[in-house]
């Protein structure tokens, strides 16, 4: 009996050891995501997490108000992942699964795999807009002309060409028109819908500006970054820059300056008769 006893003893000990040996299964390492951001310029949008992972991978799974779940960036080992083209509805609004799991998984429904959940995201209301773009420029006749380029976003129509903010926020999106003369520091400004700015300027002066994109809906994140700043440059002397009393008093000095030249020239001419009329008298003889 008592051999029994040890012997069931030594069983049970051996069943401690292989259990306190066994192979982990990997789960007690697994972190799930942390920091969860959303970073996004005209609709392209990249999720961001930490930490970087260590024997375990990521997959990310996305959702809408208006889709069902979406699965991309699947098991992989980097923090981040662009999401746009599962963000296409812009209005929309979007939460994302950062799935944690074992590398070696295959044909697994994720159901029991742990994961963070990331804040919410709506693009049309979040999306930062980028730098617009000065497409032409152009002063003359006193009306400074400039055209602007929308932001092209990564989607596409159907005909494979990208479609602009434009075609996105159609009439919330505005373009103001900062502008100064050259060497002065005080600005003006001015808005459109469109995409091109006419304004009235100081013909003969060289002017600066740039332009901003504003979302007119937003409370927050509402303006662009501002265009790169462009100056005119023109020929101060050009007579298409002068007003009619400029050309009228050009006109004016011109007809001045030529009757003085002539003036000058007949009087020139009566100096020298008159000059050569008393040299002839003192050569000529006396008489007798």
């Amino acid at each position: 009996m008592a051999a029994v006893a040890a012997s069931g003893s030594q069983a049970l000990l051996l069943c401690a050891l292989l259990f306190q040996l066994r192979p982990s299964s990997g789960n007690s390492s697994i972190q799930t995501a942390v920091n969860i951001t959303w970073s996004s310029i005209n609709f392209k949008t990249i999720l961001e997490w930490q930490p970087k992972p260590s024997n375990y991978v990521y997959t990310v799974e996305i959702a809408g108000g208006l889709t069902n779940w979406r699965k991309t960036c699947v098991h992989s080992a980097q923090t981040e992942c662009d999401v746009t083209y599962l963000l296409e509805n812009a209005r929309d609004t979007y939460t994302a699964h950062i799935l944690s799991e074992m590398p070696l998984r295959e044909n697994s429904d994720f159901d029991d795999s742990p994961y963070a959940i990331s804040p919410t995201f709506i693009p049309y209301v979040q999306t930062l807009i980028g730098r617009p773009a000065i497409k032409h420029f152009e002063q003359k006749h006193g009306v400074l002309k400039v055209v602007v380029e929308d932001p092209l976003t990564p989607y596409r129509f159907r005909n494979s060409s990208f479609k602009s903010i434009r075609d996105i926020f159609t009439d919330d999106l505005e373009y103001t028109l900062y502008y100064w003369k050259d060497k002065s520091t005080g600005r003006k400004e001015t808005k459109t819908r469109s995409n091109e700015f006419k304004i009235s300027v100081d013909k003969g002066k060289n002017y600066c500006f740039y332009v901003q994109a504003t979302i007119l809906s937003r409370t927050e994140n509402r303006k662009s970054e501002k265009s790169f700043d462009r100056c005119t440059k023109i020929e101060t002397d050009t007579l298409d820059d002068l007003e009619p009393e400029g050309m009228i008093a050009i006109g004016a000095a011109v007809v001045g300056i030529f009757i003085l030249f002539i003036i000058s020239c007949v009087i020139a001419y009566k100096c020298k008769k008159l000059k050569a009329a008393a040299k002839q008298k003192e050569n000529a003889p006396l008489n007798a």
